[in-house]
């Protein structure tokens, strides 16, 4: 596909979802000042104007961006963590049998458990800290890294496996030339949603006990009742979920260009 073909094809894309967005910000705007609804949520006007104040000023002891920064910087250390050690177990699994055999039986176990579960586990084990909301990010995106990267091993095709042996390669060079890159589009399929996951996690554990981040300006809302706080809260979860998606994204655009072919 020509670059002339795809900037029109962006600017469609973009002009939708910014129409998208402005008729939700219509839909609730009406909501709030013509039903019933106003009386439970504030307007998208007051919220939009409480996050740009936060901005600049401060909601509690920080500024809304502040808060943003130490829920990323949890679920960073915790998706890079989860990612790595998902990754690593999700290839062993699907080319080694003998791994397979050891670790997808606990795996399955595990793997339907909702980090959230874990909550008072990691309470016990790693106290009211920084180490508990970790662990629990860790669980998520660790589980959703292994699924997929296991499946991308899986997926190998045996043909050009087989090809590489008749030529003398070793296991070794086989696993770093021909499976890991073959399962890259799996990886990244799964770190997408690990990455989500982990964004979501992160915030419920600092609704359980935490001084800064978006999960606990939402308590602190609902302790204080302001429901402005609150949907000012949900808002940046919503934005800083967005820009994550679309850099991950960009990610594996560009590392999983050699895969999409007729471009």
């Amino acid at each position: 596909m020509s670059e002339r073909k795809k900037m029109p094809e962006k600017l469609v894309t973009a002009l939708a979802a910014c129409i998208s967005i402005a008729l939700f910000l219509l839909f609730w705007f009406w909501a709030t000042k013509m039903t019933a609804a106003g009386n439970l949520v504030p307007g998208p006007v007051e919220v939009l104007l409480a996050v740009f104040q936060g901005m600049a000023g401060a909601v509690g002891k920080h500024s809304i961006i502040i808060h943003a920064g130490y829920s990323l910087f949890r679920v960073m250390v915790g998706f890079i963590i989860g990612a790595l050690a998902g990754i690593i177990l999700g290839l062993l699994m699907g080319w080694y049998r003998i791994a397979e055999a050891i670790f997808q039986s606990l795996f399955r176990i595990i793997r339907p458990i909702p980090p959230i579960a874990w909550i008072p586990i990691s309470i016990i084990w790693f106290g009211l800290g920084e180490s508990a909301k970790i662990f629990l990010i860790f669980l998520a995106s660790f589980a959703n890294t292994t699924l997929n990267s296991w499946a991308g091993a899986k997926s190998v095709d045996m043909t050009v496996v087989n090809a590489a042996k008749m030529l003398g390669a070793s296991e070794r060079q086989i696993f770093f030339t021909i499976v890991l890159p073959s399962s890259v589009p799996n990886i990244f399929a799964g770190l997408q949603v690990a990455l989500s996951s982990s964004w979501a996690t992160v915030l419920a554990a600092e609704m359980v006990r935490s001084s800064e981040g978006l999960g606990w300006m939402i308590v602190a809302g609902m302790n204080n009742n302001d429901m402005v706080q609150i949907m000012s809260g949900i808002v940046m979860i919503g934005v800083v979920g967005f820009i994550l998606a679309i850099i991950m994204r960009k990610a594996e655009e560009v590392l999983c260009r050699w895969n999409k072919s007729g471009k």
